[in-house]
């Protein structure tokens, strides 16, 4: 899996003072961009093939502010047209949260999904955990 580290943020706290759950989209939305430069490289939005279908976190142990955390990300389903992602967020060596989010090879002049084939799903398969 692939794996990134940082610092929780002190704005990332809520009033229980641990991680707001709203948090760990935008974590694992932020450490999905290795997957999406497996189908743009260069990240240009103008020419951006993929859509979000869904996404579920589960929340399995708090999350705190003023120790590092560790995503780890992975590419669990290929399918003709759809991937999904499944992602772990660490601390302390505990499993905090782990969610799967579903994306979609898709074309949006034409408004359809289209095929993973080639060099794409190639490169997807050695992202498989």
């Amino acid at each position: 899996m692939l794996s990134e580290s940082f610092s929780v943020r002190f704005y990332e706290t809520d009033a229980l003072q641990h991680v707001s759950n709203t948090v760990l989209a935008g974590w694992f939305e932020a450490a999905r961009e290795p997957v999406f430069k497996v189908f743009t490289p260069d990240l240009d939005l103008k020419n951006w093939p993929l859509i979000l279908a869904s996404y579920t976190i589960d929340f399995v142990a708090q999350i705190y502010y003023g120790k590092p955390v560790t995503l780890k990300t992975g590419v669990s389903r290929i399918g003709g047209s759809s991937f999904d992602v499944y992602q772990e967020v660490w601390q302390d060596d505990v499993l905090c949260a782990k969610g799967k989010t579903t994306m979609v090879h898709f074309d949006y002049r034409e408004q359809k999904s289209r095929p993973i084939e080639g060099d794409t799903k190639m490169a997807l398969e050695s992202l498989k955990v």
